[in-house]
C-alpha cells in the first residue's frame, strides 16, 4: 500500500549525530535504510503490534498507532502489544493484549488525514509514556524507529533501527505529491525526507510508530505518526506522517475517555 501506507517499516538513511541524532551511514546487520540498530531502553514507550505496525504508548494503558493500522474498533479486535525490547525474538519483552480500539471518527483513507487511531490496553502498564506535542513544527530534524522494511517490498528486521530525518515544508511536500495526482492536507499532514537524494525515509512495517523531536527539556515529543508515502526513500516523495499537532485536542480526548 505506498501511496503505500507505511504498515510494515522503517527505511532511512543519513548521518548519525551519536545516539540522540541518528542516522544512517552505517551498515549493520538488519538494517533499515541507512540506519542503525538502536540500543535496548532508548525508547522505553515504543510498542510494536501483532499485525506488523507500530505504537506509542500515551497513557499507562493505552498506545497511539495509524488508522489504517486497525481494521475495526470495539473489544472484537484484537491485538497485542509488544514493549520492553530491541529484539523481536526476545523472551524478555512484555506483551499485553488489546481491550478495544478507537479510531479517528472521520478517517477515511490515510491520504486525507485523521490517520490515528488509539488502542485500549487490557491492563495498564509501568513503563514511561511519550509526550504529545501540541504545536505545530516548523523545523527538524525528527527520529524515526521502527522494525519494518529496509527497502520497498523488504521483509520486517529482527532489531530496531532507528535515524534521524530532516523537515520537509508543507508548500514543498504538497507540490512533489500533487505533481502526480495524489491529494495533501497540510494542516494535518508532516512530511521528512531528503528531497532530491533519498535514502531516508520510513517504510512497509513502521506504520504507526512514532516520530519524535526532542524539547527544550531534553525529552522526547511526538510530533508524528507513519502515515504514508510512494514507495520508500524515493528522492521526489519524502515521507508524510499524521502531525499531531492537528490532532492533539481529539487525541488527549479520546485519551482521557480510555483511560
Amino acid at each position: 500500500m505506498r501511496k503505500f501506507m507505511r504498515a510494515l517499516a522503517v527505511g532511512i538513511a543519513l548521518v548519525l549525530v551519536g545516539v540522540g541524532g541518528m542516522a544512517r551511514a552505517t551498515e549493520d546487520p538488519g538494517r533499515v535504510v541507512g540506519g542503525v540498530r538502536a540500543p535496548q531502553g532508548i525508547y522505553p514507550w515504543l510498542a510494536r503490534l501483532s499485525m506488523g505496525c507500530g505504537g506509542s504508548l500515551v497513557a499507562p494503558s493505552v498506545v497511539l498507532t495509524a488508522a489504517h493500522c486497525v481494521a475495526g474498533t470495539g473489544p472484537e479486535t484484537r491485538i497485542q502489544a509488544l514493549f520492553g525490547t530491541v529484539d523481536l525474538a526476545s523472551t524478555d519483552a512484555t506483551v499485553v493484549n488489546s481491550a478495544s480500539v478507537y479510531r479517528a471518527p472521520d478517517y477515511t483513507t490515510a491520504g486525507k488525514g485523521n490517520d490515528w487511531a488509539l488502542i485500549k490496553l487490557a491492563r495498564p502498564l509501568s513503563f514511561p509514556v511519550v509526550k504529545l506535542e501540541p504545536s505545530v513544527v516548523g523545523a527538524g530534524p525528527f527520529r524515526v524507529m521502527g522494525w519494518g522494511a529496509t527497502q520497498e517490498g523488504g521483509e520486517q528486521q529482527r532489531y530496531l533501527l532507528h535515524a534521524n530525518v530532516p523537515y520537509v515544508d508543507d508548500t514543498t511536500c504538497g507540490k512533489l505529491y500533487t505533481k502526480f495526482g495524489y491529494s495533501f492536507v497540510p494542516a494535518a499532514m508532516l512530511c521528512a525526507g531528503v528531497v532530491g537524494t533519498g535514502g531516508i525515509d520510513t517504510c512497509q512495517g513502521d506504520s504507526g510508530g512514532p516520530m519524535v523531536a526532542v524539547d527544550t527539556a531534553g525529552a522526547w515529543r511526538q510530533v508524528g505518526i507513519v502515515s504514508w508515502g510512494v514507495g520508500c526513500a524515493r528522492p521526489q516523495f519524502p515521507g508524510v506522517y499524521t502531525e499531531i499537532a492537528d490532532y492533539y485536542q481529539s487525541i488527549q480526548s479520546a485519551i482521557t475517555a480510555l483511560s
